[in-house]
């Protein structure tokens, strides 16, 4: 770590924060005897906190952020360039960068054409869900609004993305919620028992169980199914096989919208530049944020098909028939502009490669840890979006208690390896290690990655 601060101004940065800053996700009590962590400096896949400790993070950011890894100067400097050409415009006018990036960014979509700019995944997120409402009074009335989410699945941190949240300890006590958001079952076919699903064609069952909600609500009710290709933090859950095909199916047969949120999994995750390309369905609506710019600057993305589109210019005359909507920051350009770096980097030094291949070996490395740990129930993922499921006896699948799958965590972190896990989330099912490395990942990274865990499972279940 290059030695910018001094010992006595580092002091003082970490007492600035204690004192200050009120973290994400974090319960503050502890901070009154122990030091928050400052993450001060990173390269590559590695950061360095304000004690010096170097660690190898394998959740990109803590949150599946920095996808190109840390400290990509050519990243910055676009930023800089861009930030003293124009730094902000209103999304009501144009900009250079938000011009190209939304051209270079639909090159990667088939089927999709338009871009609407916003600043996070939440935002994105609640634009769609508005676009669906506005859709339902538009063509239907008002009838067609509800909105269909799936259990386990997460879309955001406001009160009409956590209406749409399936993870009901991060809903909790933050309700009454938004009307109209109606939950249908999880896809995980490793707890098909816990849903008394058949034991073969889970994938088509668990998708008829969305279409048995649909007709339950009404099909001239639902206007919308929204779905992350890969569930993230309600357990890295890979789709079964035969799901997407008869999801798409039942959206086509209902006239339901189909909106793919790739917060997590867009812009490279999982070997392909978005989710749901790995399973040939077409969206109406796509999302997406973290992975768009690596956390270089905020971008987020509403990317919608040209049917979408038009239905809010095909009445001119009607002054209520447009988009009535603002993103303030979605105006930044130094977003689109990283964002486009970005894109660069992952084409030239051929990353979606590098994802599918480096996938592939740590998939094959964390089945290789099952074999030797019996607390390892599964292994699931998808490119270097990756997951372990920690249970107390294989034979039940009793999930392993939260407390310590926790401590598995804290012990690679004391061994300078981030590793991330389900928490908080989900009653009776926080069980989940979670690995979601940067795609510039080699097999060392991952060996590294992969010791560390192999070093703490034996630690706490020996």
């Amino acid at each position: 770590m290059d030695g910018v601060l001094s010992q006595n101004d580092l002091s003082h940065v970490v007492e600035a924060d204690r004192a200050h800053v009120w973290h994400h996700l974090i319960q503050h009590k502890p901070f009154e005897t122990n030091d928050p962590r400052i993450i001060v400096e990173g390269k590559g896949m590695r950061v360095w906190d304000q004690k010096g400790k170097e660690h190898l993070d394998a959740v990109s950011g803590g949150v599946w952020t920095v996808n190109v890894g840390y400290g990509r100067e050519s990243i910055a400097k676009a930023v800089y360039d861009q930030l003293l050409k124009l730094n902000y415009f209103a999304g009501s006018a144009g900009s250079i960068p938000g011009a190209l990036f939304s051209e270079k960014l639909i090159t990667k979509m088939p089927g999709m054409t338009r871009v609407y700019y916003t600043n996070s995944g939440s935002e994105a997120n609640e634009k769609a869900f508005k676009m669906v409402r506005q859709i339902a009074h538009k063509r239907y009335g008002g009838q067609k609004h509800k909105i269909l989410y799936r259990d386990r699945d997460y879309h955001g941190t406001t009160i009409g993305c956590l209406s749409a949240g399936g993870q009901d300890e991060r809903n909790a006590q933050y309700g009454p919620f938004t009307p109209g958001f109606v939950r249908v079952p999880h896809c995980l076919e490793y707890r098909a028992g816990d849903q008394g699903a058949p034991t073969e064609n889970y994938g088509e069952w668990a998708a008829d169980q969305i279409e048995q909600v649909i007709l339950r609500e009404g099909p001239d009710t639902v206007g919308a199914l929204c779905l992350e290709p890969v569930t993230a933090g309600g357990g890295v859950i890979t789709p079964p096989q035969g799901y997407w095909d008869r999801v798409q199916e039942i959206c086509r047969k209902y006239d339901i919208l189909l909106h793919i949120d790739e917060v997590v999994c867009g812009v490279g995750r999982t070997g392909t530049w978005f989710g749901y390309q790995h399973y040939g369905v077409q969206p109406d609506m796509v999302t997406m944020a973290k992975g768009v710019a690596s956390g270089y600057a905020a971008i987020a993305c509403l990317v919608t098909t040209e049917d979408v589109f038009s239905m809010f210019k095909d009445n001119a005359d009607d002054p209520l028939n447009y988009f009535r909507d603002i993103s303030t920051f979605g105006g930044c350009t130094a977003g689109p502009a990283a964002a486009l770096e970005n894109m660069r980097i992952i084409e030239d030094e051929g990353l979606l490669d590098n994802t599918t291949a480096m996938g592939e070996y740590m998939l094959d490395q964390l089945h290789a840890l099952a074999d030797k740990h019996a607390v390892i129930g599964n292994v699931r993922g998808k490119g270097l979006f990756l997951g372990a499921e920690l249970v107390e006896d294989r034979e039940t699948r009793k999930p392993m208690a939260e407390k310590r799958v926790q401590k598995v965590v804290a012990d690679c972190m004391q061994q300078g390896i981030i590793i991330g896990a389900t928490n908080r989330s989900l009653p009776g099912y926080n069980n989940t290690l979670c690995f979601s490395p940067a795609l510039i990942a080699t097999k060392d990274d991952i060996n590294q990655i992969i010791a560390s865990v192999d070093e703490a499972l034996g630690r706490e279940f020996a």
